[in-house]
């Protein structure tokens, strides 16, 4: 399949409550605004699709189940959203009832009504822990109108293996790009999530871009507080910057952060870059000996 640039909308998403309506009236109005600005691919954060299941007071418990109830309809506005306005969407992940468990699931919605899904492969404690989110399926690769993309949920984007997975050239992988939809609660969490997509990026030598949930929402037991900002990082090589972050908003602020990605500046470095990245992944993981003191 081959890959073609495309403009990327990255959306920090500002946490709110009452109900569907509401949410669906305002994903209206994000999306209306950033495919005006010429964006193709628009990527909200983790649960920002969980909202419509949200009341006026903090319930852990109560959210969950709430937007487990309320995901098939959030799922539904978010297709229509994207027929409606011609653009890939991925509207957040929502929380799904799959076989018993929940699992944390990140639809991503095509301009002709098509939906995939990837799930969130490892769990944080607290979503382990406290809400008892399930880890889902493991990681696939999606046939876009723009090449091959991978999307790694928040913390697994912290683990190597996982995006190598999406971004190794094997029959149906090797995805240029990788969304990293994520909901971190405090500078230690999104630091994390940042420096693991910007790792990513540069040891795959593709671009990584993340999307988190910003500010304060007292209302929410679940997503109370969010810290972070969007950003896109590409490879740290020939051709890009120096410290491989191709965009970035503001901290804590509700915005989009648009950026135009070629894949063709990928296939130049991974071909011709200071070093090869990509082409030199080891194929097998090596094992470790104790080394022998003489």
């Amino acid at each position: 399949m081959t890959a073609r640039p495309l403009t990327i909308g990255l959306l920090q998403w500002q946490v709110g409550h009452g109900g569907l309506d509401r949410w669906a009236d305002r994903l209206e109005r994000e999306v209306a605004f950033a495919a005006s600005q010429g964006a193709r691919l628009l990527v909200m954060s983790e649960y920002a699709g969980l909202e419509p299941g949200l009341g006026e007071a903090p319930d852990v418990a109560g959210e969950l189940a709430r937007g487990v109830a309320a995901a098939p309809a959030a799922l539904a506005v978010a297709r229509a959203v994207a027929q409606r306005h011609g653009v890939w969407l991925l509207p957040g992940t929502m929380p799904f009832a799959e076989g018993g468990r929940v699992v944390n699931r990140a639809p991503l919605a095509a301009p002709d009504g098509r939906i995939a899904f990837q799930d969130k492969h490892v769990m944080t404690r607290f979503e382990a822990e406290e809400w008892g989110v399930s880890p889902g399926a493991a990681p696939c690769v999606f046939a876009t109108d723009f090449g091959r993309i991978g999307i790694a949920i928040c913390f697994d984007v912290e683990f190597p293996a996982l995006v190598r997975a999406q971004v190794a050239a094997q029959v149906a992988a090797g995805a240029w790009l990788v969304l990293a939809p994520a909901c971190t609660d405090t500078p230690h969490g999104f630091s994390r999530v940042r420096i693991a997509a910007r790792a990513r990026a540069m040891e795959n030598q593709c671009f990584v871009a993340v999307a988190p949930t910003v500010g304060e929402a007292p209302w929410c037991g679940a997503l109370d507080s969010n810290h972070g900002h969007a950003a896109v990082f590409g490879p740290v090589d020939r051709g890009f910057s120096e410290d491989g972050i191709m965009a970035q908003g503001v901290t804590n602020a509700a915005q989009w952060v648009f950026t135009h990605l070629d894949p063709a500046r990928l296939e130049a470095v991974r071909r011709d870059g200071a070093v090869r990245n990509h082409l030199s992944w080891p194929a097998d993981p090596h094992r470790c000996a104790a080394a022998v003191f003489g």
